[in-house]
């Protein structure tokens, strides 16, 4: 196969087969934990308490259904390219608290389906990323558009922020569980690290490539998990301490989020006209930041 060849942007069979395979898996979760959060330990994998922390991680597989849906479904690799080491590092940080907690786990199918998927996901896309990361050549597409630098720098900082604040509670969760904004285990506040670390890896990656049309999906995914996050915080202000530093500052982090994905896609979508199509063709060579 020649150099071109492998820079074709294609989307290979096995990546959409993985994908078609995770998301009923994501479907059924989030509708575990949102719909019976009070039943988590016999639906779940475990009983998670209070319902606020089950709402949080069904937030974030809103966002996967989203995302992997589109996996399922794009011909552009560079479209969906991003996303993979964010997937890698959030599947990875929950093997690892299960593996760190797993007398905490309820002897049941859930349980054996989550080991089963999290024993898996993190390598299987780790190695998809790996075999497809070199078929991006760069090019921008016929109707693509540019982030604006200060944009970029502006939502690395909103995801650093909340990728520093997952690594502490993921490492340390005993330094946070005393001031989070509501009541954390270990294993959750692991779970929350993990959650929080999906946003970050995310924005590192707009260092290096500004193309709108990179990130789309990815800024669609998460504006659809904030948008439940606002929902769950809603749904489960009854646990949020008020007393506590963190909440403030973790609700302010939400609302910043929230309002600067939500911006930067209004924004980029008004400057791509017309809109993006699977029928253009390639623009210019070299399109990075």
């Amino acid at each position: 196969m020649s150099h071109a060849e492998t820079r074709d942007d294609r989307v290979l069979l096995a990546t959409r087969i993985v994908a078609i395979v995770i998301i009923p898996f994501l479907v059924i979760a989030a509708i575990l934990l949102f719909a019976f959060p009070t039943r988590t330990g016999e639906l779940f994998a475990w009983a998670i308490n209070p319902p606020l922390s089950a709402y949080m991680l069904a937030s974030a597989y809103v966002g996967g259904i989203w995302f992997f849906l589109r996996v399922a479904t794009a011909r552009r690799w560079h479209r969906i390219a991003p996303g993979f080491p964010a997937v890698v590092v959030f599947a990875g940080a929950l093997l690892v608290a299960t593996l760190l907690h797993l007398d905490k786990f309820s002897q049941n199918l859930s349980f054996a389906t989550w080991m089963v998927l999290y024993a898996t996901t993190p390598f299987a896309v780790a190695v998809l990323w790996w075999v497809q990361r070199g078929r991006d050549d760069g090019r921008a597409e016929a109707s693509d558009a540019r982030i604006p630098r200060w944009v970029r720098g502006g939502m690395l900082v909103v995801g650093v922020a909340s990728l520093v604040t997952g690594a502490v509670l993921f490492v340390a969760p005993e330094l946070v569980i005393p001031v989070w904004a509501w009541e954390l285990t270990p294993l959750t506040a692991r779970v929350m690290g993990a959650v929080l670390s999906l946003p970050g890896v995310v924005a590192v990656g707009l260092v290096r490539d500004d193309r709108w049309s990179s990130f789309r999906v990815l800024f669609q995914a998460q504006l659809a998990s904030l948008v439940a996050i606002i929902g769950s915080l809603i749904a489960g202000r009854d646990a949020l301490l008020w007393s506590r530093p963190a909440t403030p500052a973790f609700l302010a982090l939400v609302a910043v989020a929230f309002v600067g994905y939500l911006a930067v896609v209004i924004a980029m979508e008004r400057r791509i006209t017309p809109a993006i199509s699977e029928g253009h063709g390639r623009a210019t060579p070299e399109f990075r930041g």
